[in-house]
């Protein structure tokens, strides 16, 4: 299964952060926003020319790039009602 990151979300779409794939000043700066692994993330908005990304992570909103969005991985969540059992 490919990895998948959070600029590969659908608005509204839920998902875990499962890892950082950058380095250096970029990956600090991503930690210092609260992304970290096992955070929660909730993609909210796309700007009309599809940069910068909304979203929602510890509870408050954050705008960050596409070219950031790439570096970070993340894991679906699966909403209720969505799947899972029938």
């Amino acid at each position: 299964m490919q990895q998948k990151t959070i600029n590969d979300l659908k608005i509204g779409e839920q998902a875990v952060v499962t890892g950082l794939g950058c380095s250096g000043a970029l990956r600090r700066r991503i930690i210092d926003m609260g992304i970290t692994p096992g955070a929660v993330v909730i993609l909210r908005k796309a700007a009309p020319m599809g940069d910068p990304l909304e979203i929602n992570v510890r509870g408050y909103e954050l705008s960050i790039r596409r070219s950031e969005a790439r570096e970070i991985t993340v894991e679906s969540v699966v909403q209720p009602g969505e799947g899972g059992r029938l």
